[in-house]
């Protein structure tokens, strides 16, 4: 068994890895909604989405704009949720991972560190969108890197975990954002555009572009990688080969596996008719449930021991 320590700095590489690319995509897409649609306010659009990333606007942030919201989203430091923040967070528990870790690997998170500075002066002269790009390219290039540098061990499982969870969780905060539009809204077709699914949507459904179809496609399509069964899938899959030692007659599972599990089959055997019935309580649901399986991962796994207060010089046993 791994130390935990390893095990912990795997999950967030996937989960900073990931959150970074989604993260991209999304800003990408908006970006070029602002720039190109005169009739979207910018400061509504921009504080929505940042309200669907977490992040928060200050009232002292005024009006916002396009390079307003990217300073905020792509380069803020101080912001684990920002691009940036999300690439250093990842190459800073890459480098107190090595020993589990591939040369390959460490090199493309310190390669891609090493270069933001230089892609961030640029975007903030031409636009945003070389940089975005530049991220998802790297993103991208460390996901084929794990696939073949990585053995299928524990270590491979803690970070496909770590970027399943987050791209669950990236994906109902997409649909999130939309909950509200039309069922023939343009809007849609953002949230396709966002997670990189437009082409294997249209090509699944011939063209057909509705709330119900991009709903059913993003949160319950078996076959696409970003949806969300498909996703918490491969976490609950992970999770039962990181179990396996477990004994198993009374059917006794761990607490994220239970989650994970009760999540993905209420996804699964719901009926297609009842899907957009309250969708915005749906969505909610299942974003808590994620928070929840990231909580109870985090206590299975990583405090493997009780937090030891210590008061002056006094022990008690």
């Amino acid at each position: 068994m791994m130390l935990a320590r390893n095990a912990e700095s795997l999950y967030w590489i996937g989960r900073y890895v990931e959150r970074a690319d989604d993260t991209s995509r999304i800003l990408n897409v908006s970006v070029h909604q602002l720039l190109e649609d005169a009739s979207v306010d910018p400061d509504h659009a921009s504080r929505q989405l940042l309200a669907v990333l977490g992040i928060p606007s200050a009232d002292g942030d005024g009006v916002l704009d396009v390079w307003k919201l990217t300073e905020l989203v792509a380069y803020a430091k101080d912001n684990p949720s920002s691009i940036v923040g999300s690439i250093n967070s990842a190459r800073e528990n890459t480098r107190g991972a090595r020993e589990v870790v591939s040369t390959e690997l460490w090199e493309c998170l310190n390669a891609t560190w090493n270069a933001v500075p230089d892609r961030q002066r640029y975007a903030r002269r031409a636009g945003p969108h070389a940089f975005l790009s530049f991220v998802e390219e790297r993103a991208a290039m460390f996901a084929g890197l794990a696939d073949s540098t990585m053995s299928r061990d524990d270590g491979w499982l803690f970070l496909v975990l770590g970027r399943s969870v987050e791209r669950a969780d990236m994906v109902v905060r997409l649909l999130l954002s939309r909950v509200s539009d039309r069922a023939s809204s343009p809007g849609w077709m953002t949230v396709l555009r966002s997670a990189g699914a437009q082409d294997t949507y249209l090509r699944t459904n011939r063209g057909a572009l509705d709330a119900a179809r991009v709903v059913q496609f993003m949160l319950r399509d078996t076959l696409f990688p970003r949806s969300v069964f498909h996703a918490l899938r491969q976490a609950e899959d992970c999770l039962q080969q990181l179990d396996h030692g477990r004994n198993t007659r009374d059917n006794d599972k761990s607490e994220a596996v239970r989650l994970l599990g009760r999540a993905r089959s209420e996804l699964e055997f719901l009926h297609p008719s009842a899907l957009l019935d309250d969708l915005p309580r749906r969505l909610q649901g299942l974003q808590t449930a994620i928070k929840d399986i990231g909580e109870a991962v985090s206590m299975q796994y990583f405090h493997t021991s009780p937090w030891v207060a210590w008061s002056g010089a006094e022990v008690s046993l």
